[in-house]
């Protein structure tokens, strides 16, 4: 069956840094876009990076562009999302998704499209 297993999470100050990463098996990963969206208590969920199947595209959402990036390695099945700068704000469940496309330089930030997700990481961010 497919899994994303996603990893990295952790309690940090404010300022601090981490990394996620999401791995795929059971798919084939460069028939994917791949997303991260974050889950906040009492909050929405929300897209917050998503970067296209070859590398070539990203889309980072607004409120956390300048301090995230989202890469992937297709050899290793993986996608990253490297955190700097991190305020409490950021304080969620992280999950990845993988969203199955034909083109190749594109991804979104919505929920609806994803086919598959992983169960999530948690980032705690103390001020």
């Amino acid at each position: 069956e497919v899994q994303l297993v996603t990893s990295g999470g952790g309690s940090v100050q404010a300022g601090g840094s981490l990394r996620l990463s999401c791995t795929a098996s059971g798919l084939v990963f460069v028939d994917y876009a791949m997303t991260w969206f974050r889950k906040a208590p009492g909050k929405e969920r929300e897209g917050v990076a998503c970067i296209s199947r070859w590398n070539s595209r990203t889309e980072i959402a607004d409120y956390v562009n300048g301090r995230f990036t989202v890469s992937r390695v297709n050899a290793k099945n993986t996608v990253y999302l490297q955190m700097d700068s991190l305020q409490p704000e950021d304080t969620a469940m992280y999950y990845c998704a993988a969203d199955r496309r034909t083109t190749n330089s594109d991804c979104v930030l919505s929920p609806n499209d994803m086919n598959y997700w992983g169960k999530g990481t948690l980032v705690t961010v103390s001020s």
